[in-house]
């Protein structure tokens, strides 16, 4: 018999996890990532002179939505009743960033990482279509799982970082 939590059946062929058997527990996760342009086009987001009008509040939305869709665009991953989801931006001025952090809880038998890593993908992707008029140059960068708990796999906390406030 096949390692009941792996993606392949015996033959193996792709397969959806069978989590039927897990806990239903409080699950959360948190991602972050950034999206790294020039000085003046994060001027011009932070300002709300980007022609397409208010960028983060429209990534907000947009990587809220896609927190919600992760089961249906990541093959495979299970779609979970997410029960509370915040994408919070910090614009690094010095950097010329904006970096973006997901916060996804659920109470349900899987976990949450695919979806807190979903919403900060779209949400940069969302950036990037906002501003692409003004600099195509932007660049898209470390978008990674921060923390994690919950689970029978208990807590990750990634080393040197922590997540920020909840707001």
């Amino acid at each position: 018999m096949s390692n009941p939590l792996t993606h392949l059946d015996t033959k193996g062929q792709a397969r959806m996890v069978d989590v039927g058997a897990k806990a239903v527990t409080e699950r959360m996760a948190v991602a972050r990532g950034r999206v790294l342009m020039s000085k003046d086009t994060l001027s011009l987001i932070i300002e709300g002179g980007m022609p397409k009008g208010d960028v983060l509040a429209v990534a907000r939305v947009a990587g809220i939505m896609a927190a919600k869709q992760t089961g249906s665009l990541i093959p495979l991953c299970h779609p979970l009743p997410v029960s509370a989801v915040s994408v919070d931006f910090r614009p690094d001025p010095e950097a010329g960033a904006v970096e973006i952090e997901a916060r996804v809880k659920t109470v349900s038998q899987t976990g949450v990482e695919m979806e807190a890593l979903a919403a900060v993908s779209v949400a940069a992707l969302t950036i990037y279509d906002m501003c692409k008029a003004v600099e195509r140059g932007m660049v898209i960068d470390k978008i990674r799982l921060i923390e994690k708990t919950g689970g029978r796999s208990g807590h990750f906390l990634r080393e040197g970082e922590q997540p920020w406030a909840e707001s």
